[in-house]
């Protein structure tokens, strides 16, 4: 059984905790969701921390819908900034999913839900292969993916200096690299 913490916000206009952990639990039936939901984006390090410590989390999801306002993107940075924080105190990862209420048009409640559901529900499924399937994460190295828009795809110059991943990919492994995010591959 693999624990996995949800830190949501009331401050969010989504529930993200429900979308996480539902995605989460239709993923993998070995994987326990404990959510602890706070106020705000500014509460989520303690939040996390106290999933890690005192619940057993071994990777936690950071819930957030910052505000459009210039004081809502202080307090977003600053939420960030605790997060790395606790990931360094705890050496866990905390995947942080943050929707901020002015990457859509104002008013446009559709959008903003769209954009929470999807941004939460393919994070969750970064979290997924993190844990299950590493070496799906590391063939998406360079792949320019986004969570919660389409994804842009790698860089390819004009001049021809990057090379496809299948010309610098060594035989055996996916990327060329013997390591993948969070887990080493032998």
């Amino acid at each position: 059984m693999i624990k996995i913490g949800i830190a949501d916000t009331t401050f969010s206009r989504v529930d993200m905790g429900l979308i996480a952990t539902t995605e989460l639990q239709s993923l993998h039936p070995e994987i326990k969701v404990v959510r602890y939901t706070v106020p705000g984006v500014k509460d989520l390090p303690v939040a996390c921390k106290k999933l890690i410590e005192e619940q057993g989390c071994e990777y936690v999801m950071a819930l957030g819908m910052p505000g459009p306002k210039p004081l809502d993107k202080t307090c977003a940075h600053e939420a960030s900034m605790g997060l790395i924080q606790v990931q360094l105190m705890t050496n866990r990862h905390i995947i942080e999913v943050f929707v901020h209420m002015d990457e859509v048009k104002a008013g446009d409640d559709r959008a903003l839900e769209e954009l929470a559901h999807n941004r939460t529900k393919e994070h969750a499924m970064m979290v997924y292969r993190m844990i299950f399937r590493p070496q799906e994460m590391s063939k998406l190295a360079g792949q320019g993916v986004r969570e919660g828009f389409e994804d842009e795809g790698p860089a390819r110059s004009a001049g021809g200096l990057g090379k496809s991943k299948k010309e610098k990919a060594k035989p055996g492994h996916a990327n060329g690299s013997s390591q993948g995010p969070g887990r080493y591959h032998s």
